[in-house]
């Protein structure tokens, strides 16, 4: 896998497209503060390569720039989770660790064995820790790329449509979770909640 190197127009649209799809998401899951939000990201799909051939730090940069602007101007958490060399642990802050309890443990994220975004969060982090599991807590996620982030968010997983379908040349997948619905024919459910 080549590191690959990406323009500044391209980067700065990679930029913008990464803070609208977070703004978008924390809107339509109706996040609250101290929420977690996970990203799951391939910058090869960004680029517009097959995954895991042409990582990026450069678009990493990009993209964790945007949502992160989205994500701290609401108090919201990210979740940055690492590729499958890494068992697709996730980088999170070790305030986000100890505020959901997730066990932390020892591994330090590369482009070749984490990926680009999850390196990227580590270095961008102010305490940036490791946690294998985020133990189904996350509130919503964006997939960029095909990076598989389900299993990440709070059942019930229910997908999340926003205005856009790709960062760069990735198709992304946004999920928010609903709370499970309970009783009989009988029940009444809050609108709000759906």
């Amino acid at each position: 896998m080549e590191l690959v190197h990406v323009q500044e127009d391209a980067l700065e649209e990679i930029r913008q497209q990464a803070y609208q799809a977070a703004c978008e998401v924390c809107e339509g899951a109706k996040l609250r503060e101290g929420d977690l939000f996970v990203v799951g990201c391939s910058t090869s799909e960004v680029l517009g390569e097959k995954i895991g051939t042409h990582s990026s730090l450069d678009a990493a940069g990009a993209l964790f720039e945007g949502i992160d602007q989205a994500l701290r101007e609401r108090g919201i958490f990210l979740a940055a989770q690492c590729c499958e060399h890494l068992g697709r642990a996730l980088i999170v802050e070790r305030e986000a660790c100890i505020r959901y309890r997730l066990e932390e443990v020892n591994v330090i994220p590369q482009p070749k064995a984490g990926g680009s975004f999850g390196t990227t969060a580590y270095r961008k982090f102010r305490d940036p820790v490791a946690v294998e599991s985020l133990q189904q807590t996350a509130s919503a996620g964006i997939d960029i790329g095909g990076t598989l982030i389900g299993m990440h968010i709070r059942p019930v997983v229910v997908p999340l449509r926003i205005s856009l379908k790709k960062i760069g040349e990735a198709s992304i997948i946004c999920a928010r979770r609903r709370p499970r619905f309970v009783g009989g024919s009988r029940a009444v459910y809050n609108e709000e909640l759906m």
